[in-house]
């Protein structure tokens, strides 16, 4: 690559300087060519590469504590020396990306042409649901991801954002997120995949693999343990095992790194029985280099290292956090530099060895190499039109949507006969943002300009639901707000309820940020129960005796188990985008034959939690204790209009523990419709050295057959699958019996039992981590 694409709006000049010393653009051997870079550099220009800038305005809170960081820097004063990153140019506020990639190419040109080493910045966004931007498509959360079962879509989805951010010279986007879901009160369940760390790698992979084809570096986000937080609050300290860490947390982001090839990664906020992620060499250094080999950078979580002082008090100011996050190994300082702009002093004051600075500068050069930035001079000509909504976009945002609606529960009311009066009610039916998560650009960052439009087209559920019924059988009624007490509005939904054939409830979550929403980053639960009054709304619908079909919008499963033994159906939707109400009403109708399978258990209670499906057998409760956690719904469930069966399961009576475990079923659609199916394999390690799951996900695959049709699924499981940590906490596949089934992680359609045998076999990162799979 010999030009970088890039964009953002605003005017800013950089002071033109002397011209560069030196012709970056050769050909010389990479790391000669960086090393002699690195020789010629000051310290300030070495400083300069390791941090960000954001140039943001009062007012807007987008990031923890951002209040906290006053910063008067203007962005050509900061950048003189260079510029490692520049911080989210077009997703901080509404901008037109025409206008504003004029604006970045003159920036990046004035870089080049206007400091001594012409080096250009690197451009990250957020890029969780699509490109965090104004009027650009807005695709499916990632827990939606993880109901589709389906990482080619996945793929293909990542190759659309990183098309898009390529386009507009962005250059990392900041995602995945490879946390596991532990407990669904924490807010940030909406940004997660799965409670599954199979799952979540697998999914989380193919994305990484689909935006960098794109030439933008994936960002894995939050390592490690973010998720594991005490009782689901955001912050609040992690307790995890050294075991828990290695056989459920970091799991996914070992897949993206060895499989994916990963660029960067984003440390957690966390801090693991008491020491913080961002100064733990052990996690940053031992584990992602030492013996995983990563060789990208790793990049602070906004404020994360002054959170060493202001938040975690292990260090006593930003400049010792800034010492102890470098040392550990975090390369680069976001959003800004508010500690890192102190290593400079340090090094001088001989607190700091230089060669720490010089190893994580490499990194970063490294990047700049591998993303064409030093050779760029952005003399070529800005994007004077991007569509980051296309029509390709689109398509790929409703597939998506339509694979993950989950069908939880169906009383034959379901799909909806033509020509029945539909009252639809609730305060998602009709409200844009509630298909959309916490990192969406409308719930980021469009909510504080509500002057500005939406920028894309969002129909909402009740849009689509008098496209889809006509509009002529729907009325509808919002009944109550999503997170009040409100219930003025109960007679009128009970009325118009009343006056129909079926109610549809759309009810939920409101996505948002630090408290202003229901979930979201900041936003935890104490109890699982529908917030604001919704409950009572359904209930005071369920009193007419009309039949309710009860639609979920949520960023987190909650304990409706009340209402799977009441309503005529229940329709899961995890913050489906943009398209997510066309395949909502398209499932009521039956346009859409649901396949969605649940990629966390639906929880019974609050009280229950933290609730993994992959607990011990001590983790189930039964007659030990009078508080069981056996969830409403469990870890892959969910219906169709279809049947499918399970017969023909084979599995091999041994299998050496250094080899892979060969399963084949057959699969048959039964019933009088077509439909995809997710065929989940399971497994359960019966007798081992330590405690294990009662039913683990070995591998999945989605298939689609016509009425009748039938195919064989033939899984090639490498043994590693079932590895764990034992007693020393090495990761080991032990020999013995091991239980195989097909279904879901609580429901066993068709099961076999092997032995695996020989010696205990320990993992290493040449070992196979991926259940591959053939159809015939």
């Amino acid at each position: 690559m010999t030009e970088v694409r890039g964009a953002v709006g605003g005017s800013v000049s950089v002071p033109v300087q002397a011209e560069p010393d030196h012709d970056l653009r050769d050909g010389r051997d990479g790391e000669a060519r960086l090393r002699e870079l690195l020789g010629r550099m000051t310290i300030e220009e070495k400083v300069a590469q390791l941090v960000g800038f954001w140039e943001k305005e009062d007012g807007e809170a987008v990031a923890p504590l951002q209040g906290e960081f006053g910063d008067s820097s203007k962005l050509e004063d900061f950048s003189r020396h260079g510029l490692g990153q520049l911080t989210r140019p077009y997703g901080t506020r509404p901008v037109d990306a025409a206008a504003r990639a004029s604006w970045l190419w003159k920036f990046q040109s004035d870089l080049v042409t206007g400091t001594r080493l012409g080096i250009p910045a690197i451009v990250h966004e957020e890029c969780l649901t699509g490109l965090s931007a104004w009027k650009a498509a807005t695709f499916p959360t990632p827990l939606a991801w993880g109901a589709a079962f389906d990482p080619e879509l996945v793929t293909e989805m990542a190759v659309a954002i990183g098309a898009s951010m390529r386009s507009l010279g962005i250059h990392q986007g900041l995602a995945p997120v490879l946390d596991v879901i532990r407990d669904p009160r924490w807010g940030r369940v909406d940004e997660c995949i799965a409670e599954d760390p199979y799952l979540v790698g697998t999914l989380g992979t193919s994305y990484v693999r689909g935006l960098q084809s794109q030439g933008v570096h994936a960002t894995l986000k939050h390592f490690v343990g973010y998720s594991a937080s005490r009782a689901g609050r955001n912050f609040a300290p992690v307790h995890a095992g050294p075991r828990e860490v290695a056989d459920v947390l970091l799991p996914p982001f070992e897949m993206a790194i060895l499989d994916g090839n990963a660029r960067s990664v984003m440390h957690s906020y966390a801090e693991i029985d008491g020491v913080p992620v961002a100064a733990d060499p052990t996690l940053l250094t031992g584990v992602l280099r030492d013996r995983w080999g990563f060789d990208g950078t790793v990049v602070a979580d906004y404020y994360g290292v002054a959170f060493l002082n202001l938040l975690h008090h292990v260090a006593g100011d930003h400049a010792e956090a800034a010492v102890q996050a470098l040392t550990a190994g975090v390369d680069v300082e976001l959003p800004t530099g508010d500690a890192y702009l102190a290593l400079a002093e340090a090094v001088r004051a001989g607190k700091l060895s230089e060669a720490l600075v010089d190893r994580a500068v490499l990194r970063v050069l490294r990047q700049k190499l591998e993303l064409g930035l030093l050779d760029a001079t952005f003399t070529d000509e800005p994007p004077q039109a991007v569509d980051l909504d296309s029509p390709e976009h689109r398509a790929i945002a409703r597939r998506l949507a339509e694979e993950s609606i989950i069908l939880v529960a169906n009383r034959d009311a379901l799909p909806l006969p033509a020509g029945r009066r539909v009252a639809v009610i609730g305060p998602n039916a009709d409200r844009p943002g509630a298909l959309f998560g916490c990192y969406s650009f409308l719930n980021h960052v469009l909510v504080q300009h509500s002057d500005v439009e939406t920028g894309i087209e969002i129909p909402t559920v009740l849009d689509a639901m008098r496209t889809e019924f006509g509009a002529d059988l729907v009325t509808a009624a919002r009944g109550c707000d999503v997170d009040d007490d409100d219930r003025s509005g109960f007679d009128e939904a009970v009325a118009t309820a009343a006056a129909a054939d079926v109610a549809v409830l759309v009810v939920g979550d409101h996505a948002s940020l630090f408290g202003r929403g229901t979930v979201g980053e900041g936003c935890d639960r104490d109890d699982l129960e529908l917030p604001g009054v919704q409950r009572e709304l359904v209930e005071a619908v369920l009193a007419t005796g009309t039949p309710v079909v009860l639609v979920l919008l949520t960023g987190r499963p909650y304990a409706v188990d009340w209402a799977l033994a009441r309503c005529a159906a229940v329709v899961q939707a995890f913050f489906p985008g943009e398209e997510g109400a066309g395949a909502i009403t398209g499932v009521l109708s039956g346009r859409v034959n649901p396949s969605g399978k649940l990629p966390v258990s639906l929880p019974r209670s609050a009280g229950a939690q933290p609730y993994s499906y992959l607990h011990p057998t001590l983790g189930e409760g039964s007659e030990v204790t009078n508080l069981p956690t056996t969830p409403a719904a469990p870890f892959g469930h969910g219906l169709s209009y279809t049947t499918f069966e399970y017969t023909d399961l084979t599995v091999p009576a041994t299998v050496p523990t250094d080899r892979a475990l060969p399963v084949t079923v057959r699969v048959t659609n039964t019933g009088a419709v077509a439909g995809d199916d997710v065929v989940q394999l399971y497994g359960r390690d019966l007798v081992a050295s330590v405690t294990r799951p009662v039913a683990q996900l070995l591998g999945y695959r989605r298939v689609h057959l016509a009425p009748g049709q039938s195919v064989t699924v033939e899984f090639t499981v490498p043994t590693t699958r079932l590895a764990f940590s034992d007693r020393t906490l090495t990761r080991v596949v032990e020999p013995g019996d091991v239980e195989v089934w097909v279904g879901t992680s609580a429901r066993r359609d068709a099961q076999g039992l092997t032995t695996l045998v020989g010696d205990t076999v320990p993992v290493t990162n040449s070992s196979a981590r991926w259940t591959t799979s053939e159809i015939s």
